[in-house]
């Protein structure tokens, strides 16, 4: 029999890298029993960092899903990455949670990425308790990781526990709400503790932190509010009762603490997912459209008996397997092997294999009910954001938004046979990761990809080379330039040659001239019949279309410029379209040199968000970007920057803008027009791209 809703917990630990996260999900699962073996992060051998690369680095990349039980509760975990570059996973796995664990240092605090992570918790209304970490570090601060909740992420946290000792003398925790200590045997790594009295000298502090919790609990309840202002000690059954209310409603945040890697303050940690973060059936339903009526709502209740209802949230690419779909199911039931609509591209699908996860390990099951996180093999059409459902009672849940990719390189396959493989291996990886874009300059002929950061593509490069065993080159993409002329110019040319036998004559005389950017490129023809026959003209329109594709400067295309046919002559028998095409392509290009050529790049519209007090340093950033900054204003607490800046300048802006705010900002980009290069730095451009 699976686990009751009520007893069934969807939680994603998240914070700022190197809080904590992964080391604390390792002991969850050793104390849960589920392992037997405490893997390290420093020492590669952490069971949720199973890739190759997340060993290297000590970071995580993927989130990775798996289950415990704990107090007979079944508790399913995503353990998310921390860096920037892969906030994605953490986006997609809140969108299908119900509650979370966000890990704070008690020695940095509130970090960069933990505010970007809280935002997008407080977007899908994920219900958090905060647990602050390494409190057994120099420099360990539980007050003042509070009051930066408080300040920074505009949360309410409230203290259920106090650390017993900090630094090197950390070695239990304060229950604010049993009162009492409990103290760790560092000789079980953390597996057995015991209960102590409250040690004399912190009992003041636990006292007063105490009747700060309580009022928290009681105040949006009359009758124990009513009960604790008459002097009535309330039992501790109804406060964590009311406590599980607080938290569900997001009216504060339960804050624990202790030392994950020290193996101290887990279990109590474990004891408050349980107690306080909700079950499928304490969130409202999921709420979706009729994909016959995009205006009518239909919800899914929590219940294994209403029609079948599942998010695909994740998809991931196994070498033994094919694709596994991460999948979510909000409401119903279904077997194995059975099959279901996808209500998005409305195509039917098999489920194959069901698999409950484990990091990278898996177990079969045979059914999957609501409040299930489990993966589906066999999937062929479905992708990140679909629904999954009943056919006779289709659904639409809402989709997922992804943040569109920042920065771009080029990559090219080192040989004629690993052409074919990095086509499909970007395919695989596109289809797996919704922030990672591959397209194909037409102009320069480079396969670009994009993604959310120079991490980002190094791990997806180096996921190329290992996993898919494609050899490639990577740089930087090209500017895609474009040319113009600054002023009107004339120019005749005569041709006349014999070919094959055959003279060939034409004589044409045209004008250029500037047109306003965007204007493209016009032609008008003011010749005499006398002078160029009619049928004529046509040809000599399209050699100067011809022509227009590459420019005086530096082989660009020209654009935003007007064509006038002003004349010529022709001969009754050697005139021919060819002649005329060839002799105004010449004319063409030498009216095009005499007209003040002019080098266009393309300019983006930029909009940088970030605390105020790195403006300063972000517009001085922008204008050594020779960026052009348009209006400043304020936007929910955060200054907002917009600009207009050459994108020749922008390649590396993700970093830096990085390192100049402590990775506070973030920022979007877009085309929006093309403008001239200066005058004084084209020729330096010119000599770049001509390679000398």
């Amino acid at each position: 029999m699976s686990t009751p809703l009520s007893r069934l917990r969807n939680i994603g630990i998240m914070a700022h890298i190197d809080a904590g996260k992964t080391t604390a999900t390792e002991r969850i699962l050793f104390y849960s029993g589920v392992s037997h073996k405490m893997g390290e992060v420093h020492e590669g051998t952490a069971v949720m960092d199973w890739m190759d690369q997340e060993q290297e680095r000590g970071i995580t990349i993927t989130s990775a899903a798996t289950t415990c039980v704990w107090d007979d509760h079944q508790i399913n975990i995503i353990d998310t990455p921390g860096h920037v570059d892969f906030t994605v996973e953490v986006e997609r796995s809140l969108r299908v949670l119900d509650g979370a664990v966000a890990i704070f240092s008690a020695v940095e605090g509130v970090e960069p990425q933990s505010e970007t992570v809280w935002r997008q918790a407080d977007k899908y209304r994920v219900p958090r308790i905060a647990f602050v970490n390494k409190m057994d570090r120099i420099g360990a601060d539980f007050p003042a990781v509070l009051e930066q909740i408080s300040s920074k992420l505009g949360a309410r946290p409230i203290a259920f526990q106090l650390p017993l000792g900090s630094e090197a003398d950390h070695n239990g925790v304060i229950d604010l709400l049993g009162m009492k200590a409990v103290v760790y045997d560092d000789s079980t790594l953390g597996a057995r503790f015991r209960e102590e009295p409250i040690p004399a000298e912190l009992l003041d502090e636990a006292e007063e932190r105490r009747e700060i919790l309580v009022e928290a609990i009681v105040e949006d309840d009359d009758d124990l509010a009513e009960r604790y202002l008459e002097g009535e000690e309330i039992p501790e059954d109804e406060l964590r009762a009311a406590a599980r209310e607080g938290c569900v409603s997001m009216r504060f945040v339960p804050c624990f603490c202790g030392s994950a890697f020290r193996n101290k303050g887990i279990q109590p940690l474990l004891d408050a997912v349980v107690a306080f973060l909700p079950s499928p059936l304490d969130v409202p339903p999921i709420v979706g459209f009729d994909p016959s009526d995009k205006e009518r709502d239909l919800d899914r209740p929590p219940d294994p008996k209403a029609p079948f209802a599942a998010l695909a949230f994740k998809i991931m690419h196994d070498s033994y397997v094919g694709n596994l779909t991460y999948l979510r199911v909000y409401s119903g039931t279904l077997e194995s092997g059975a099959q279901v609509f996808n209500s998005t591209s409305r195509k039917r699908e098999r489920l194959g294999r069901l698999l409950r996860m484990h990091a990278n390990k898996r177990e079969d099951v045979k059914v999957i009910r609501a409040g299930d996180i489990v993966a589906a093999v066999g999937l062929k059409g479905t992708v990140t954001g679909d629904t999954l459902c009943d056919k006779r009672q289709p659904v639409v849940l809402e989709s997922m938004e992804f943040p569109d990719s920042v920065i771009s390189i080029a990559i090219e396959p080192r040989t004629k046979a690993d052409q074919e493989k990095l086509a499909s291996a970007l395919q695989t990886i596109a289809v797996e990761d919704p922030t990672f874009r591959v397209r194909k300059d037409p102009e320069t002929g480079q396969t670009l990809i994009s993604g959310m950061g120079e991490l980002h593509l190094e791990i997806i490069v180096t996921r190329l080379l290992r996993e898919f065993h494609v050899e490639a080159a990577v740089g930087k993409p090209q500017v895609a330039y474009r040319e113009s002329v600054g002023a009107a110019a004339r120019a005749e040319c005569e041709f006349e040659r014999e070919i094959g036998g055959r003279g060939q004559y034409a004589k044409v005389r045209l004008e250029v001239m500037p047109l306003e950017r965007g204007a493209g490129f016009a032609f008008e023809d003011r010749s005499s019949p006398a002078d160029i026959p009619p049928e004529f003209v046509p040809a000599i329109r399209e050699g100067v279309e011809e022509s227009t594709e590459r420019g005086a400067l530096a082989d660009f295309p020209l654009v935003d410029l007007g064509v006038r046919l002003l004349g010529g002559s022709w001969h009754e028998v050697d005139s021919s379209e060819m002649s005329f095409k060839i002799a105004s392509s010449m004319a063409f290009s030498d009216a095009v040199t005499k007209a003040s050529p002019v080098l266009l790049e393309p300019i983006m519209a930029l909009e940088v968000t970030m605390p105020e007090e790195y403006l300063g340093a972000v517009i001085n950033d922008l204008n050594g970007r020779r960026g052009k900054v348009s209006t400043m204003e304020m936007r929910g607490g955060a200054q907002v920057v917009a600009a207009e800046v050459p994108l020749a300048a922008m390649f590396g802006y993700a970093t830096d803008l990085r390192s100049a705010t402590q990775g506070r900002a973030t920022y979007s980009m877009q085309y929006d027009h093309l403008e001239a290069v200066p005058a004084n730095i084209v020729d330096d451009v010119v000599r770049k791209i001509r390679g000398y």
